[in-house]
Parts: structure tokens; C-alpha cells; sequence
């Protein structure tokens, strides 16, 4: 899910085969070297951290014959310190025409992905600035959206143009100038003003709040989100669509639900989408309310999959259940669901709601959304069938490279950050041992860190002071590692040792495991231990991801 392209999935068949690794977004946790473009995109460096984005308001103009869109961005900003130097981004071969303020024009100069916009004196410590910067180009086109990043120009069946835009991963800056940063979310929001050409709709975040005409039958569609919004997240979408809504009656008051979908699809959307409320109802029972009522919810047909797009959730899954009618956990649960409508809309909690500030800590969105797949199963049917689906989803696990990717660089680590982060967290609700108290720790997670950027370190903390558990050893084990940990057990005139291998130094997660018919929880090391009475063969329980070896 980011910048450079590293993993691009070739086929649809290896997408099952890889299963959730590299669904959604552009991928960075290849093992090219790190350039100096990839540190100045993933540090916070002075030319950065001197200015706190406050609001984006973007204007923006497609033109669909040749590919190219022109606008500004109307960039608010605090002051925290003094400093001459600015950094953007906006990536190539975008260009920025002009930057202003106050009347006064700004010079600027460009490394690759970066402008540094100079400042003489820089302006005063605590000040609110607002700057417009004009933008130009033709941005990177997306071919395989949302698997790489860009500007998306397809036609619906009825040969009209539809217009879209899938960047995360590649990031914000692929088409509009900011701070191409997880860390910095606008605290204000944002705006988003799209021109549709004559007879299409400009559908954006949040809240439509005006519409005006211009000549040739264009119209501004100005839409808005009041809450802070990564910056993936703010999108235009331009197509034929039609609308429909409905009120969901929630945690916190009515929830307006809105659909764009395109014309030829009303009927099919009106159906398929009924999957909302229930799995709004599932998701604040678990999670806590839905974290952007006054946004709104909205699901938008794109052309590309899916993507978790805040209030304006992207959705390309073909009306129907599983994943373009497959079960990646294998099981026959995840073809009750519809996929893209669960997975994106899981990451309005995980991802959009609580926000890693680098994307090296990625599985903080990933695994927690892949989670909300196996809550769903759970909510539709019963405890077993989650725990099933979340089995079956193992599959889907490479075990290449380590889940947390490398920090400061944007880079992130494996495409295991789905099911195997997943897996982890279905372990610690194991060892929670009491499902009241895990949905609690779920609901806490998005109350304490609600509309906030995090580390996994603060969350790997939070959750061992919830619990009273230090978990540490298993964030280590499942997180920074590709070791899989093997629970080895042998027997000696009827004795049964057993210990922990494959696994870090320290390693001792208990495990539930029957022997003889007599379900029990023992605590492995690395050192062998041995089970009192006289015992035969080891069977841990399957809601653990471990291996059992019997070994002499």
C-alpha cells in the first residue's frame, strides 16, 4: 500500500493465492534500497514539523480528453516554530504553477517529489497562515486500480466518462500538493471542490453543502468533512450516478447512509447494499459508534475495487458477496458478506477513526479490519463460524518479510499485516479468555485514540494496561519476525514434554491444548517442560496460529 510499486499483483488468481496481502493498495515493502526521495516522503524533517496542517480546501478541474487536471489547494496552517524553508509534495510530473499568501508570491524549488516553497523571515510562531497553491498536469494514471496508485479515466457500459482517484499507498501527492504524511491530519477537515462536465455528478467526503453552475454545462460540486482525514482518503469521484439514502438509527443519534452508484446499477446497489445497517449495527456494538456522524456514511460505486475512502467509502465489488464472489478464508463463511463493503468499512474505525503516524505500522489498520471480517461472520451467525473464517483466512499468510516495515522511509512490511496481524489478535482474545472484556478493549481502542494518530508501540502498550497481560513477546514473535512458532511435544514412557521453537528468545505464550480428551491451558518456553500423568498425543487449539511437531 505505498509509493514505489514493489509487489503489483499480475493476476486475479494470485490475488487469491496471496489472499488479502496486496488487495487495496499500492505496496512499499519491497527490498530496494532506500533512496533519498523515499526519506524525504517518510521523515518528519524541520521542513516539516515547523507547520501543522489545520485544513485542506481543493479545487479541482479534470479534463477527460487528455488526461490532465488543473486547481489549487487552499492550505491552512498553524505555526509551531520559525523557519524559512517549506516543504510540499507533489509527485511527478504534477506541477506547482504559483504559491501565494497575503498577496505575497513565494519562489520555490523541486527535488523530484518535493517543493521548497522559501519563506522569507518565515512567519510568526503561534500565527495561522493560509496559503493557495495553483497546480497543473497530467498525473500518474492509475491501470490496475486500486493495486497501483493514480488518477483513474475509465467509461461506464453506456460509453461515459468516469473519474476517479486511488492513491494509498502511492499517496495524496500524486495529484495534489500537502504534507504527504500519516502523521499530520487536517484537524479542521477538508473541502473538496470537483467540476463535473456536462450531465455527470461530483460525488466527494462528507457532506454536499453547494452546487453551482459554470459554462458548458459544467457544475462545482463542493463537498465537506468536518473531521481530521488522512490524506488518501480525500477523493473526487465523477461518474453518471444516481442517489439514494436511508437513516441508520445509532450509538450517537441518527446516521445518514448515503449511495452513489452509477444508473445502470440502482436496482442491483438497493439490494446488495441492505448488508449496511446490520454491519453498522455489528460494528458500534463491537467497535463503538461509527466515528463520523457528522460527515455522514457513504458507500460510492468507483472503477477500481474498493478502497476505505473517510465517509465516501469507495466500492467496486460487482454487487456481490465474497470477494468478487470468492472466499479467501476458504471456508464458505465469506460468501455470505459482501467483502468490500465489511473490509473498507471496518477501516472507518481502524485506519481512518485511529491512523498509524508512519505506514510501517500498518497493521494497525490492515489487522484490525481484517478482524472486523471475523466480528461480521460472528454477528451473522454465531461464535464458531467466526472463529472458522478467521482460521480459514490463514491461508492467505506468506510469512516473507516481518509485518512492521522499516520507519522513516515511508515503507511498509508485509502484506501479512491481514490475516497474520488478524491471526495475532484472534490470539490475545484467546488469552483474554472473556469476550465481554475483548469487545470492551475494542471500543476502548477507538475512544482513547478517537480521531488520532498512533504508533503500534502505543498501541501494543495500551493493550497490555487493558488487559493486565504483558504481551510483548507475541507482538514480537508475530510482528517483527516471519517465525511461526512451533509447539514441539514428544513423549517418553508415556511422559509428555513439551517447549516452544521457532520461536524468539523469551518466547512463552500459553496455549490451550487437549490431551486425552482434557482440555487445558499450559505456558511453553523455550526450555522443555513436562505435563504430569502419563499422557499420549498433543492437539493445541486451532484458534491459535502455532504448528504442532511431535519430534523424538
Amino acid at each position: 500500500m505505498q509509493l514505489t510499486l514493489k509487489r503489483i499483483v499480475f493476476s486475479f488468481l494470485i490475488l487469491i493465492t496471496a489472499g488479502c496481502a496486496s488487495l487495496f493498495g499500492q505496496p512499499l515493502s519491497g527490498k530496494q534500497a532506500v533512496t533519498q526521495q523515499d526519506s524525504l516522503r517518510g521523515s518528519l524533517n524541520e521542513n516539516r514539523t515547523w507547520w501543522d496542517v489545520k485544513k485542506y480546501a481543493i479545487y479541482v478541474e479534470p479534463d477527460y480528453a487528455s488526461k490532465t487536471i488543473k486547481g489549487y489547494v487552499q492550505l491552512t496552517i498553524q505555526v509551531i516554530k520559525n523557519h524559512p524553508l517549506m516543504q510540499l509534495d507533489l509527485q511527478e510530473p504534477m506541477q506547482i504553477d504559483r504559491i501565494e499568501s497575503n498577496g505575497k508570491t513565494f519562489s520555490y524549488t523541486r527535488n523530484g517529489n518535493v517543493f521548497y516553497v522559501n519563506i522569507p523571515g518565515g512567519f510568526p510562531i503561534n500565527s495561522r497562515q493560509t496559503l493557495l497553491v495553483h497546480f497543473s498536469g497530467k498525473p500518474v494514471e492509475a491501470i490496475r486500480p486500486p493495486w497501483d496508485g493514480g488518477w483513474i479515466w475509465k467509461k461506464d457500459k453506456a460509453g461515459n466518462p468516469w473519474m476517479s482517484v486511488a492513491c494509498q499507498g502511492l499517496g495524496a501527492s500524486v495529484w495534489y500538493p500537502c504534507k504527504d504524511h500519516q502523521s499530520d491530519e487536517p484537524d479542521e477537515g477538508a473541502e473538496l471542490r470537483i467540476v463535473a462536465p456536462a450531465g455527470l455528478t461530483a460525488v466527494g467526503n462528507g457532506r454536499l453543502i453547494n452546487q453551482s453552475n459554470l459554462d458548458s454545462g459544467r457544475t462545482v460540486y463542493t463537498w465537506e468533512v468536518k473531521n481530521p482525514i488522512n490524506n488518501y482518503n480525500i477523493i473526487p469521484y465523477i461518474g453518471k450516478y444516481a442517489h439514494f439514502s436511508e437513516v441508520f438509527d445509532g450509538e450517537k443519534g441518527k446516521l445518514d447512509c448515503d449511495y452513489w452508484v452509477l444508473e445502470e446499477n440502482l436496482e442491483k446497489a438497493k439490494k446488495q447494499f441492505q448488508q449496511v445497517k446490520p454491519m453498522l449495527q455489528c460494528f458500534e456494538h463491537w467497535f463503538g459508534p461509527y466515528p463520523f456522524y457528522e460527515d455522514g456514511y457513504k458507500l460510492v460505486e468507483s472503477p477500481h475495487l474498493g478502497m476505505e475512502h473517510q465517509s465516501a467509502v469507495a466500492y467496486g465489488n460487482q454487487y456481490k458477496n465474497g470477494y468478487l464472489g470468492k472466499d479467501l478464508s476458504g471456508t464458505g463463511w465469506g460468501l455470505k458478506w459482501d467483502f468490500i463493503i465489511i473490509h473498507e468499512t471496518g477501516h472507518e474505525w481502524f485506519g481512518n477513526n485511529i491512523t498509524t503516524k508512519d505506514i510501517a505500522d500498518m497493521w494497525v489498520h490492515e489487522g484490525f479490519t481484517n478482524y472486523s471480517e471475523t466480528i461480521f461472520t460472528q454477528c451473522q451467525n454465531n461464535l464458531q463460524a467466526g472463529n472458522e473464517y478467521q482460521i480459514g483466512s490463514r491461508r492467505n499468510i506468506a510469512n516473507d518479510i516481518p509485518i512492521i516495515g522499516q520507519y522513516g522511509v515511508n515503507k511498509e512490511g508485509s502484506g501479512d499485516m491481514y490475516a497474520k496481524a488478524s491471526s495475532m489478535i484472534h490470539i490475545i482474545r484467546q488469552l483474554i479468555g472473556d469476550d465481554e472484556k475483548f469487545r470492551q478493549l475494542l471500543r476502548s481502542l477507538n475512544k482513547v485514540y478517537y480521531h488520532k494518530t498512533v504508533s503500534s508501540a502505543e498501541i501494543e502498550a495500551y493493550i497490555n494496561q487493558f488487559t493486565g497481560k504483558d504481551l510483548t513477546k507475541i507482538y514480537d514473535q508475530y510482528l517483527r519476525t516471519i517465525q511461526i512458532p512451533v509447539l514441539e511435544y514428544r513423549i517418553s514412557k508415556g511422559r509428555l514434554s513439551y517447549r516452544w521453537a521457532n520461536s524468539i528468545e523469551g518466547f512463552n505464550m500459553p496455549v490451550k491444548i487437549t490431551v486425552q480428551d482434557k482440555t487445558s491451558w499450559i505456558q511453553p518456553g523455550t526450555d522443555w517442560k513436562q505435563l504430569p500423568g502419563k499422557n499420549t498425543v498433543l492437539v493445541a487449539d486451532p484458534n491459535f496460529n502455532i504448528q504442532v511437531k511431535q519430534v523424538n
